[in-house]
């Protein structure tokens, strides 16, 4: 599903605007080279980290401690509505987040299909840094100037971004994490307490 080409682009430290659930996603591999790219594109500042799109919690367990209640968690909302910063086994890029990663389990097809053929990719919107992202992926790959191979079209239905949640381990606590609500989006604040207070 996803073009051998594209792949070529990532896996040359290339990026690649793809559709997501909400907006249109700019993706390249989680490293060092990846990462320049990415923010030279975007003209995004160092200090503003972005996330991580994965295709499965299993996956993102290359990177982060992904605790036993976290797959329940997803499992009970839509999926890709909501995003969870977790404690990586090492200290990653800053721009990542550096220990503390926040990991998005990719709903739409397309970007699912691409961290399954590539693995982890970021997670950020296809867009330079304070100008409003365009709903359409084509869009807004030829606005950034990309080449055909670096975008993977498809409309973005828009709307409220995932809710953003911090796990931080907590001694003593019922599931061992504290869970803070770091941004509300798509899921309120009050479904995911509720969420907590049944199942700790």
């Amino acid at each position: 599903m996803i073009p051998a080409e594209t792949q070529s682009v990532l896996h040359s430290n290339g990026v690649v605007v793809y559709p997501t659930s909400t907006l249109p996603g700019l993706a390249t591999l989680p490293n060092k080279e990846g990462l320049d790219n990415l923010f030279a594109l975007k003209q995004r500042q160092a200090d503003q980290p972005v996330s991580l799109g994965v295709a499965s919690l299993e996956q993102a367990t290359l990177f982060v401690e992904v605790p036993e209640f976290a797959h329940r968690l997803l499992a009970h909302f839509e999926r890709g509505s909501l995003t969870l910063i977790l404690d990586a086994h090492e200290t990653l890029d800053p721009r990542l987040g550096g220990s503390r990663v926040a990991v998005r389990v990719f709903a739409h097809p397309i970007a699912l299909a691409l961290a399954q053929a590539v693995g982890p990719v970021t997670a950020t919107s296809a867009n330079i840094a304070g100008i409003t992202p365009l709903a359409d992926a084509n869009s807004a790959g030829l606005e950034l100037g990309l080449p055909p191979q670096s975008i993977l079209a498809g409309d973005c239905p828009g709307g409220l971004g995932s809710t953003l949640l911090s796990l931080e381990k907590v001694e003593g606590s019922p599931l061992g994490y504290s869970v803070s609500i770091m941004r509300e989006g798509v899921i309120p604040y009050t479904d995911v307490t509720s969420w907590m207070s049944k199942n700790h």
